[in-house]
């Protein structure tokens, strides 16, 4: 087997997560990455004049809203918004699907880890969305924790994505950059009273690690930046352009007369479930199939064409 050995920064649409306090302009941020549509888990985008799908209401409308996506040329970015809000879909279906009254009932956190593969299914599905070209943003909540290190004594306190212990990192590990938002505040002291507050509350958002926040990024941000999109708007300069594999499809199959209806047929003789009458009206599954077997199909269409 020939081994194919590739250099250099790979260019590649963006997986991102954004989080921080209630208020603070997550969901404005997010509007700002190309071409965004969101997928508005709590109607908190409502006031906002921004693009949105429906709001999907099960587990399976999620997944299938996704690959959905991944399969059209309809954007260029998709926020999730909030991740904690999802996390709640989820929970409802891991205990609709094990027949638990909450996810605590089997006990030893058997629960939390059902939770965990769902949301690894969900992530897979966003990977697939990256894959056609388009960027996925998840705006989740902040919650402050107590943290203790291991080999440290004492604890303190520190900003985490609002989600259970067993999902978080996943988010994390998955996400190729993490930003925090928060507040940057001041302590002044009256120099006749002695007295201190706390004053600006300037927006700033954070990209790499601190002991007192969750942050990251593969892009060699600065530690903190204005909450302004303008501060990582480079990122997506060098990220490529797509074409989704039903707009490849038809590429492919340009010029073919006839070919349309001899597909549409041959899957139905296989499927007889496809009542799709073009490519176009295909279900996702359907297009994976087509795409990953074009060739093939295409080699086939005409050799039935010179037979007959």
């Amino acid at each position: 087997m020939a081994l194919n050995i590739k250099k250099g920064p790979q260019a590649r649409s963006l997986r991102a997560v954004i989080y921080g306090p209630e208020g603070i302009g997550k969901s404005t941020l997010a509007s700002q990455f190309p071409d965004a549509v969101f997928v508005d888990f709590e109607q908190g985008t409502d006031t906002m004049d921004v693009a949105r799908f429906d709001t999907p209401t099960t587990f399976d409308e999620l997944i299938t809203l996704l690959k959905s996506i991944a399969q059209e040329d309809i954007c260029k970015s998709v926020v999730l918004d909030t991740a904690d809000r999802l996390e709640q879909l989820l929970t409802d279906y891991v205990c609709q699907k094990n027949g638990f009254n909450s996810i605590e009932e089997p006990g030893y956190g058997k629960g939390y880890t059902y939770l965990a593969s769902a949301w690894l299914e969900v992530l897979k599905a966003c990977d697939e969305v990256v894959d056609s070209g388009k960027n996925i943003v998840i705006v989740a909540h902040a919650a402050m924790r107590k943290f203790e290190q291991p080999d440290e004594m004492g604890a303190y306190d520190r900003w985490e994505l609002k989600l259970q212990k067993k999902t978080a990192p996943l988010i994390k590990e998955w996400a190729d950059m993490v930003l925090f938002m928060n507040y940057k505040n001041s302590i002044v002291e009256d120099p006749k009273t002695k007295s201190k507050k706390a004053v600006g509350g300037k927006r700033v958002m954070y990209a790499t690690h601190s002991p007192t926040y969750d942050a990251k990024n593969r892009f060699g941000l600065p530690d903190s930046m204005d909450a302004e999109f303008s501060e990582i708007a480079h990122i997506f300069s060098n990220v490529p352009i797509k074409k989704s594999k039903k707009a490849e499809i038809s590429e492919a199959v340009d010029g073919l007369e006839g070919f349309e209806p001899w597909l549409i047929h041959f899957l139905s003789v296989q499927d007889p479930t496809i009542t799709a009458n073009t490519i176009d009206e295909l279900e996702p599954t359907a297009i994976e199939f087509v795409h990953k077997n074009i060739n093939k199909l295409i080699n086939k269409f005409k050799e039935e064409q010179t037979n007959e």
